[in-house]
């Protein structure tokens, strides 16, 4: 290595200089555990297309990359499977040679099986041999393509899905079903390589919030901190974040899915920042609740703790061979039994009358007031989408080694709430008693977000940026001292 490129590597964080990858005979592995649940079939799945915007390079489809490793756009991918024995093939769009002098080459057939350990064909041929192969009688599998299952139904109009559509409507008689089961079972459990590139996206993310604690301060803007965030995500070797940042300051810290990220940082108010990285694909997902002014208020430390304790009790029984309604059933107690005391709800098993009119009888959890205030649960699993299957999502809902997990419980006070229950008398009752102390504290969110990875000794916490209250207040207050009384960045 010449002087110039090895002093290169050494200025780069480690992240970066010696980059982590999923080897390509794992993927072999997946593709051969595929056909053993398939027995005998043909999969087809598309991958993502060319971006029709200049916002950065495309982005694989989660269940593509998982079996293939192949990233590049317009592709697709079909597996014939007979008696658990797997022949997989890669269908790829060549790119225009002038094209690629602004985006860049594709690889050739030679290089696909070379880097990927695929056969190639041209996508233009993909048709013709899928007829074939329905005169065959096999059964087809499907992987619809969508960036993520949050969003599965809102588009029915994919390319894969168009495809599919009229391929089914020309072969009469073809079963076609959903390999998405299968996979996701695949999916679920985290082997050794994928942990290695969770953890450094984790550890990247982690870089990203300490930034933003050394940086918050009144007069900024939640953008100053978006920037801040997304800095340090890419320096620390993620391709870019996990998904849209979200700075949330004062009401907008209500707002769960907040992503404008252009409000201010007023002083008293506390910043909700749930932003992550992502690494080789695989994401984190990590949340922080700041005081804009560096140190909590007495009501925002008692909220704050609330949702710190709820944290650590969900964990405490979230370890392996447990069942995971245990983390989320003592999550929502520990706040139940905070917001009383608060008197946010009238007690900790107080119900209320809530938007849907749900039968309170037969579904007594989902009419309770701490619902009001909690919103959302606790969980999900993390891996190539930043809601990834996890193996307690199935089954008996036990934790099992290899899963990796959020846990992120919430409380989030702002009047709008009480105001769209229905009027009720139970909810008039409710609204009375707990308005007083809800306008006190109005327009304030706390979440506090961590990663863990089930292991075969219990839980491995792989998000260590501050959390604590006196933890969050030290490095915020270090950050202003260093600066000489201003945040620096």
């Amino acid at each position: 290595m010449k002087k110039a490129a090895l002093l290169v590597v050494l200025l780069l964080p480690p992240s970066i200089a010696a980059r982590a990858q999923v080897p390509q005979a794992e993927y072999a592995a997946r593709r051969d555990s595929l056909a053993a649940h398939m027995g005998s079939g043909v999969l087809v799945a598309f991958g993502a297309r060319t971006p029709v915007t200049d916002f950065g390079p495309p982005t694989q489809l989660p269940a593509f990359h998982y079996l293939t490793g192949f990233d590049e756009p317009d592709a697709a991918f079909v597996m014939v499977v007979r008696n658990g024995a797997a022949t997989p093939v890669l269908y790829t769009t060549p790119i225009d040679p002038r094209v690629a002098m602004y985006y860049g080459r594709r690889p050739d057939s030679t290089a696909i099986r070379r880097e990927f350990g695929l056969a190639a064909r041209p996508f233009a041929s993909l048709r013709a041999d899928l007829d074939s192969l329905a005169a065959g009688g096999l059964d087809f599998y499907t992987l619809a393509d969508f960036e993520d299952a949050d969003f599965a139904y809102a588009d029915s109009l994919t390319r894969g899905r168009l495809f599919m559509r009229a391929f089914q409507a020309a072969h009469s008689g073809l079963t076609v079903k959903n390999a998405h089961p299968l996979v996701n079972q695949l999916r679920a459990r985290k082997s050794a390589a994928e942990l290695v590139l969770l953890r450094k996206a984790a550890d990247a993310s982690v870089e990203g919030h300490k930034a933003a604690m050394r940086l918050a301060a009144p007069g900024l803007h939640e953008y100053d901190l978006q920037a801040a965030l997304e800095y340090e995500f890419r320096r620390h070797g993620s391709s870019r974040p996990s998904y849209g940042s979200i700075v949330g300051s004062g009401e907008n810290g209500t707002q769960l899915h907040y992503m404008l990220d252009r409000g201010p940082l007023n002083a008293g108010d506390l910043v909700v920042i749930d932003a992550a990285g992502e690494y080789d694909g695989y994401a984190a997902d990590v949340t922080r609740t700041l005081p804009v002014s560096g140190k909590f208020t007495a009501d925002q430390r008692t909220l704050y703790q609330l949702v710190r304790d709820a944290q650590e009790a969900a964990v405490r029984n979230a370890k392996p061979g447990m069942k995971f309604s245990a983390a989320q059933d003592s999550s929502v107690a520990v706040r139940a039994r905070g917001l009383a005391r608060m008197g946010l709800i009238e007690s900790e098993d107080a119900l209320y009358d809530p938007p849907g009119r749900p039968d309170c009888a037969q579904r007594p959890a989902a009419c309770r007031q701490v619902n009001v205030w909690t919103i959302h649960g606790i969980s999900h699993g993390l891996g190539l989408a930043v809601h990834d299957p996890a193996q307690f999502y199935s089954g008996d809902g036990t934790v099992r080694e290899g899963d990796v997990f959020t846990v992120e419980p919430g409380i989030y006070i702002n009047t709008a709430f009480l105001d769209i229950l229905p009027d009720t008398p139970r909810n008039r009752a409710f609204i009375a008693k707990v308005r007083p102390v809800a306008e006190r504290l109005n327009h304030t969110g706390v979440r506090i977000e961590d990663d863990y990875i089930a292991t075969a000794t219990g839980l491995e916490w792989i998000t260590h940026a501050p959390r604590e209250v006196g933890e969050v207040e030290a490095a915020m207050k270090v950050a202003r001292d260093t600066a000489g009384g201003r945040r620096r960045p």
